[in-house]
């Protein structure tokens, strides 16, 4: 009982933590990753679909990336997703494959995505959280059925708070290392 406690509560605060270095990834720094595109949708005969599922994306140099639509006829629909979202890239297409330019970050631009950073942080920081609470309130539960004892139930709420900090550090070691890498010029 207390295992499956303490294992379903470990499972979800990784994946809160997974879920903030997804999010974290698609944030635009002054380097060029394929992840930045993650978030764009093309219609592709009537469905939209994610972007990687009609051509590949590549990074060949730090400041470039390169789409490779798997049918020519996609180029104009890629293009018309990247300009609408909000990436700021204007692609360059030769007919064959299309070229996206990372522009240099402006110090004001900086400042905003390390706002974002810290929100975005804060969100995974109370997801966390709540996966503790969702964890103590499985314990105070079990123990009102008199299926663990008073001294298992504290016991275990002190190892799912040390998760949880471990968890929350992971988080801040996360977000540290993006806003190192977004105001590096």
């Amino acid at each position: 009982m207390l295992n499956k406690i303490y294992t379903e509560t470990e499972e979800k605060m990784k994946k809160a933590v997974e879920s903030v270095q997804k999010e974290l990834a698609s944030i635009r720094t002054g380097k060029a990753t394929t992840a930045l595109l993650d978030g764009i949708r093309v219609e592709y005969y009537g469905n939209m679909v994610p972007l990687n599922q009609v051509a590949s994306v590549s990074a060949p140099e730090p400041k470039l990336l390169v789409i490779q639509p798997w049918e020519k006829k996609m180029i104009e629909g890629i293009s018309r997703s990247i300009l609408k979202s909000d990436l700021g890239l204007n692609p360059t297409s030769d007919g064959n494959l299309i070229r996206l330019a990372i522009p240099p970050l402006t110090e004001e631009r900086r400042r905003d995505l390390v706002k974002l950073v810290k929100k975005l942080a804060e969100e995974g920081k109370i997801s966390v959280r709540n996966v503790r609470r969702e964890g103590n309130e499985a314990l105070d539960s079990a123990e009102k059925k008199k299926e663990i004892s008073e001294d298992d139930n504290r016991k275990s709420q002190e190892r799912i708070q040390k998760l949880t900090d471990k968890y929350i550090e992971a988080i801040d070691k996360v977000v540290k290392a993006k806003e190192v890498e977004i105001m590096e010029v």
